[in-house]
């Protein structure tokens, strides 16, 4: 053995030691050190909450036929944490079925989400929103309608209800 190889070890201890003093600790390295080695060994590190959420957002972007992309953002977005999701985290997409029959059962709700869905899409075009009006025609570049929200929600409850 070589006196290089001899200095090696303590370069590298002290090389470590080095960057764990100047190292700042999160949370998640506080609790894992308390929980101690092996502690998530088959356990996930993402929780469940953050796994049902990330499902619904994949089924979202993958079937709603949402050309902008704003009516998904907005659907995941009321889903996300709700009492709805808390009570089916094992069953997401039964979470996000639920919440467009409820949605759907209500012109209030229907109204809001498309409300949102404009705001959102005007936010994101930079463009003055297209407010649907009772009893006026919809404006020809609103790709958020009552109807077309309402139609793009109902087909996502049937395909939900097949999967």
């Amino acid at each position: 053995m070589t006196d290089d190889d001899r200095q090696k070890p303590g370069s590298n201890a002290e090389l470590e030691q080095e960057i764990r003093r100047n190292r700042r600790f999160t949370e998640r390295d506080v609790i894992a050190r308390l929980a101690g080695p092996g502690a998530m060994k088959g356990a996930s590190p993402v929780s469940r909450l953050e796994q049902a959420e990330t499902e619904i957002g994949t089924w979202l972007g993958r079937h709603l036929a949402d050309t902008a992309g704003v009516l998904r953002v907005v659907l995941h977005r009321h889903l996300r944490g709700s009492e709805l999701l808390l009570d089916n985290l094992d069953k997401p997409l039964t979470a996000l079925a639920g919440y467009c029959q409820h949605v759907l059962s209500s012109d209030h709700l229907l109204h809001e989400v498309v409300r949102e869905a404009d705001v959102e899409w005007g936010q994101r075009m930079g463009e003055r929103p297209h407010f649907e009006k009772t009893g006026s025609p919809h404006h020809p570049d609103d790709p958020y309608t009552i109807e077309s929200v309402r139609r793009v929600m109902t087909e996502a409850v049937r395909e939900l209800a097949n999967s």
